[in-house]
């Protein structure tokens, strides 16, 4: 196709997508799994979240003293919104929120803390501008309607494809990548809107996040734009506290290779939205809304110490993985109350340690662009083609990255000479046995990101909300080298990681460490978890993950890259190579 089919091409999906969101059901060639059945009653909770099974009968002791005492807050939250600039309600704030915010208020309160309405009678009408220009020029559009139809899928609001609240996602996220054509979007925007318009209006959740993207205060910018230049500075202090204060914890979570960017990527990246139960969840809005991202290392060093004790009998990554990023959602083992009474703790423990906060923003963290400004997208853009080289920022964070597991393989190198452990085998003998290069899982969802978007895996690296390859697994590996993870880090090639439209790729194989290989965009490798009534298991597998790779492997050929490619063996049989599927 020449530019100009490209570009014709490109602006008709555009308007497809927008036309299904302005017609919303009417109409709508609905998939199944995008709008799947549940019961209406007793299966939603009062936040509007679905449960799988059915909510119980009667309340239990607890949550009916919960919302008595809640009830008992709304009459001093009332009096504090007829007086809100007085000096009283200025000193009774902050012990009020951590206490809890009334959740019919919530909307009130976080309006006021983001000082929405003064954004909008300054912007009049720049809301509704954003969204023309979107419709004509938006560069995200199939990335955003990817997002929209998989965010809150558990939510009354959200369940339906096409209902009013995706819509209005749908809305402010495709606005707001003309707003900030810095940023554009970049998947775990789509969590902050989705949450904003719980509580408010369309043009609100808006300038919402706006604010929290370019007020200093949250400076979520630098989590989102190019390089994730915030995010890999709040890991790197994060690592700090937990070297000083956890440092048993830590030195096991090292051995294992279970580096923080696995478990606490998604703590930063929407704020603990996606890793905690929901009203847990939303009292740390509050307080993040209220403080800013300086609560944000306490609340992480919190988590860690509240569970110390159970994370400290484990010794399998899977084990780490599975507890911090899906099970303390599910069920937290502490109420609310202790919890925000834990991180209050923390924050002054963290205080006398000088480790509270890990320091303003950075130059390039902050937006260098002027908001609402209209500038033409390039060519490559608009047709969704990616650079072929990594920018400045991306390049920054790899080394960066690289270098900070470094430092960890090195300490392990030295452990193991000490102790007159063979390479390789400390692992195994400090994990269980398990092997942590198979450790990771390819997750693949195929409404994930798109493929041909100018930064396609940079948009992907908070799109499952289970962190796995798409969320940088490479780094569940310990005894990683440097180019392992300049190959997983790759996120412009064919095997870049987290992009729907090319493989990703994961470790596998031994522990002993490997001869450096060329990288090379046709080859990547898989772990592959067979399921029941898959390719057939070894009896002498063992069930617990991650399992040994031999038997999972198969080898693809594609003869003319204008044909599909032909599986030559779907059965187990044994490779020379220890790296897994080989595509060539």
């Amino acid at each position: 196709m020449n530019e100009e089919e490209l570009l014709k091409r490109s602006a008709a999906e555009r308007d497809r997508i927008f036309s299904c969101y302005d017609r919303g059901r009417e109409g709508a060639e609905i998939e199944p799994w995008e709008d799947p059945a549940y019961e209406y009653y007793h299966t939603t909770d009062r936040y509007g979240f679905i449960h799988d099974k059915r909510l119980p009968q009667k309340k239990d002791q607890n949550e009916i003293k919960s919302h008595t005492i809640e009830m008992e807050r709304v009459k001093k939250w009332q009096k504090m919104f007829k007086d809100w600039n007085s000096s009283s309600t200025k000193d009774k704030l902050k012990s009020r929120v951590y206490k809890g915010v009334p959740d019919r208020f919530r909307g009130q309160v976080w309006t006021i803390l983001l000082g929405i309405k003064k954004l909008k009678e300054e912007q009049a009408g720049k809301y509704k501008e954003m969204l023309s220009l979107a419709r004509q020029w938006s560069t995200e559009i199939r990335q955003i309607d990817a997002d929209v139809a998989r965010q809150y899928r558990d939510h009354i609001n959200y369940r339906e494809r096409y209902s009013l609240k995706q819509r209005s996602m749908f809305y402010v996220l495709a606005a707001y990548s003309m707003y900030n054509m810095e940023v554009g979007y970049c998947q775990g925007m789509s969590v902050l809107a989705g949450l904003l318009l719980l509580y408010m209006d369309e043009e609100e959740a808006f300038w919402g996040l706006s604010v929290l993207l370019t007020d200093k205060k949250y400076s979520m910018h630098g989590f989102y734009v190019d390089g994730f230049p915030k995010l890999n500075r709040y890991m790197e202090h994060h690592d700090k506290i937990m070297a000083k204060f956890l440092p048993k914890l830590k030195k096991k979570l090292d051995k294992c290779g279970c580096d923080s960017i696995l478990y606490a990527l998604k703590w930063f990246f929407v704020v603990f939205q996606e890793r905690t139960p929901v009203s847990l969840g939303l009292r740390i809005w509050d307080i993040f809304l209220l403080e800013g991202d300086r609560v944000l290392p306490a609340i992480a060093y919190t988590v860690m110490k509240l569970h110390k004790r159970q994370l400290m009998t484990m010794e399998s990554l899977d084990e780490f993985c599975n507890y911090l990023q899906i099970k303390l959602e599910k069920d937290f083992g502490y109420d609310d109350d202790s919890v925000i009474r834990a991180v209050q703790n923390s924050m002054d423990e963290l205080k006398k340690a000088k480790l509270d906060y890990p320091g303003p923003p950075l130059p390039h963290e902050l937006p260098r662009q002027p908001f609402g400004t209209f500038k033409e997208p390039t060519f490559t853009s608009k047709v969704g083609r990616r650079a072929d080289e990594f920018s400045e920022a991306q390049q920054l964070m790899r080394e960066s990255l690289v270098q900070r597991r470094q430092t960890i393989v090195l300490e392990e190198d030295d452990s193991r000479e000490g102790s007159a452990t063979p390479t390789g085998m400390a692992l195994d003998n400090n994990c269980g046995g398990n092997n942590s290069l198979g450790g990771s899982k390819f997750s693949f969802d195929p409404s994930g990101a798109d493929a041909s978007s100018p930064h396609g895996s940079r948009r992907s690296l908070a799109e499952t909300s289970v962190t796995s390859t798409a969320d940088l697994s490479v780094f569940s590996s310990a005894t990683a080298r440097s180019q392992a993870l300049d190959n997983s880090l790759d996120t412009q090639s064919n095997a870049s990681v987290g992009s729907s439209g090319s493989c990703g790729a994961t470790l596998t194989g031994s522990t002993t460490p490997r001869p450096q290989q060329q990288s090379s965009p046709d080859v990547v490798r898989i772990y592959v978890p067979y399921g029941p009534g898959g390719v057939e298991q070894q009896p002498q597998q063992p069930r617990s993950l991650p399992r040994t790779l031999e038997p999972n492997r198969i080898r693809i050929r594609v003869h003319d890259p204008d044909q599909t490619p032909i599986v030559e063996n779907l059965k187990p049989f044994a490779l020379e190579s220890p790296d897994g599927l080989d595509l060539k």
